[in-house]
């Protein structure tokens, strides 16, 4: 008996649009119109005579349809691709989305993606960087690297890094930052919270700081980077700034540093992990996140979760 089957462009173009949340974008990683993709959707949802989406001026939304249909046409053209590698490994494996953290993106993970490139030429790798949390499940992105303490319901996690929190400065400042005691004088620079520097303050015995004080920026990333303008004290973990102290751009300016419960990770589902390229990269970050170091430093205390 044959299979009952949908316009499979359509669905391609579904998939891509809902996951992306555009018509538009949906059309960039198809290579055609965005026309196109709004027709081949069309015509799906005649096919079905169910709408999927909710198209309003500003915004793609999909519709309780939509949301059922999306987590089984994102496995079952998961499965036809990795199907076609196993018989057929030349082939252009495809675009690979991954979703992070501005901060993370900006600061380690897109100068290494050329390494990963270079191993995988033939996958198109989509870094999609914002603040909020991804529908993995949903089929928004393939992959993740989330900060938390990991174990998060329904994914494969592995983490990067044992991350240490501790304070940094331009080499221009760093006479001026001898010991704790300096800190009073100087800048401190925050970023979302301001919560990380009152707790590490309070582990080596600093609590009558003035913690609330300092310049407030809306990334780490930004943060990191008015430290590097010798603009005041930046409190950072290592991964975001291991290639800036590497090239001298930032000096640790005291020997202390609290270990933290949270940190890094590369986060998957178990049916994204089926595809040979999400294999393929999470083995890579893995790698690379083993290869990231500095000289250790004796931490003095585990941080705390923020009140």
């Amino acid at each position: 008996m044959g299979w009952r089957l949908p316009p499979l462009n359509g669905v391609r173009a579904f998939e891509a649009a809902a996951r992306h949340r555009s018509f538009t974008r949906a059309a960039a990683e198809l290579s055609v119109t965005q026309a196109a993709v709004s027709q081949q959707v069309r015509r799906l949802e005649d096919w079905l005579s169910v709408r999927l989406f909710h198209r309003r001026e500003n915004s793609l939304d999909l519709t309780e349809a939509g949301r059922i249909y999306l987590p089984l046409v994102s496995g079952a053209l998961a499965g036809i691709a990795d199907a076609t590698t196993q018989i057929a490994p030349g082939r252009a494996a495809g675009v690979l989305t991954v979703s992070t953290s501005p901060s993370f993106a900006a600061k380690w993970l897109t100068s290494r993606l050329p390494q990963f490139s270079a191993a995988h030429p033939d996958v198109d790798v989509n870094v999609t960087a914002s603040l909020a949390l991804v529908d993995l499940d949903g089929g928004e992105a393939d992959c993740a690297v989330r900060w938390g303490r990991g174990g998060w319901d329904g994914l494969a996690c592995d983490r990067l890094f044992a991350e240490d929190s501790f304070p940094v400065c331009s080499p221009a400042l760093r006479d001026q930052l001898r010991t704790l005691d300096d800190l009073r004088r100087h800048t401190l620079l925050h970023d979302q919270s301001l919560a990380p520097w009152r707790d590490w303050l309070r582990a080596v015995g600093m609590a009558d700081v003035d913690w609330v004080r300092g310049l407030r920026v809306s990334d780490s990333a930004l943060t990191i980077q008015a430290a590097v303008e010798g603009q005041g004290v930046a409190l950072v973990v290592f991964s975001l700034v291991a290639d800036d102290l590497a090239a001298g751009r930032l000096v640790r300016p005291l020997d202390l540093s609290i270990q933290n419960q949270a940190s890094y990770h590369f986060v998957a589902t178990t049916r994204s992990l089926r595809r040979p390229i999400v294999r393929a990269f999470r083995d890579w970050i893995v790698a690379a996140a083993a290869e990231t170091t500095l000289a250790p430093r004796e931490p003095v205390a585990s941080s705390r979760p923020a009140d």
